[in-house]
């Protein structure tokens, strides 16, 4: 089977594709043949080894796949070969084969093809912990979402919408506009604009009725964060997602005095770690707002096999609105 491995951290190109042996399950493992994996953020920052998780070298990187599953590990119950399903992994995706486990895993729903699969994992699973476990989100509330056009922010978008959320979402080009609007967003917070620390507050007070925002999901950092925070309504929550504005912000917490504020953080792995049955209830909430039609996700290119380096580096210049997702063989 091929692999791309990583033998020197560097630019996607660096990656090599390596012909391995078919893989072999063992106790409590599961070998799936790889359908279609998503493209993540955090893939790239593996990849040039800027993650705060590197495996030793060589290794495959990639964190989302959907596949069949082809053989099973003694121990392992609930799955068999032949189910459709999708799965979390700390790396080894952008392969034709991974080894997974049934904590890792999730049996697909009916019509729920591998490429939409592979693109509702990481980052659906990052919107709906930093907004419902991390933001404590109440139905009803305003929430403003950063990097709206994104992975994770799009998926927030969809989730916040479908749990009964006034969504604000903050885009910085036309094109990421007709993206979140598409997604039924009730108003649009243009990052673009100079001066975020002000253009953000203003605009979203503008949009609020001067309430300001009761969650802030921010995976951008940077100026936005800034912004954000002071666009916050009394008892207001943000939630520190990502920095792919490249800058890490800074905060004088005497602010938070202010307006009775909190800020906190989601790394979402953790809660893969310490509370995996907490994740299997997520993934069912997720996929009972994809039955509920809310839940969509939005592939803006299904690559090729070959191109895979090409779908990294267009994640990497935040090029990508929604999911960029490659294809293995045949799919759905």
């Amino acid at each position: 089977m091929r692999s791309y491995r990583v033998w020197e951290h560097g630019a996607p190109t660096t990656m090599r594709v390596d012909e391995l042996p078919d893989l072999v399950p063992g106790p409590g493992q599961m070998v799936v043949d790889v359908k279609a994996a998503g493209i993540n953020f955090p893939d790239v920052l593996v990849v040039s080894g800027k993650y705060q998780i590197l495996p030793p070298r060589p290794f495959t990187p990639g964190k989302d796949l959907a596949g069949v599953v082809r053989a099973v590990g003694a121990g392992v119950n609930g799955y068999a070969p032949g189910d459709r399903i999708m799965a979390q992994v700390e790396n080894g995706a952008f392969a034709e084969q991974a080894v997974v486990t049934p904590e890792q895993s999730y049996k697909l729903p009916d019509g729920l093809s591998f490429e939409a699969a592979a693109a509702m994992g990481l980052v659906y699973q990052t919107a709906h912990f930093a907004l419902v476990e991390r933001g404590q989100y109440k139905r009803g509330e305003t929430v403003l979402v950063g990097g709206a056009a994104g992975g994770v922010g799009l998926a927030a978008v969809q989730i916040a919408k479908g749990l009964g959320a006034k969504v604000l979402a903050g885009v910085r080009s036309p094109e990421e506009t007709e993206a979140v609007r598409a997604a039924g967003v009730d108003a649009v917070i243009d990052l673009s604009m100079p001066d975020l620390r002000e253009s953000i507050r203003a605009q979203v007070h503008a949009a609020t009725d001067g309430h300001g925002a009761d969650v802030v999901l921010d995976p951008l950092g940077a100026d936005f964060f800034a912004g954000a925070l002071r666009a916050m309504a009394w008892c207001g929550r943000l939630v520190v997602i990502g920095f792919a504005a490249g800058e890490i912000p800074t905060l004088k917490v005497n602010y938070l005095l202010l307006k009775n504020i909190a800020v906190s953080g989601l790394q979402w792995s953790d809660y893969r770690d310490r509370t995996p049955e907490r994740i299997q209830q997520v993934q069912q909430d997720l996929f009972d707002l994809w039955r509920a039609g809310a839940v969509k996700p939005r592939i803006m290119r299904a690559f090729a096999f070959s191109e895979l380096p090409e779908a990294l580096d267009l994640v990497s210049q935040g090029k990508v609105q929604g999911k960029a997702v490659v294809r293995f063989g045949e799919t759905e």
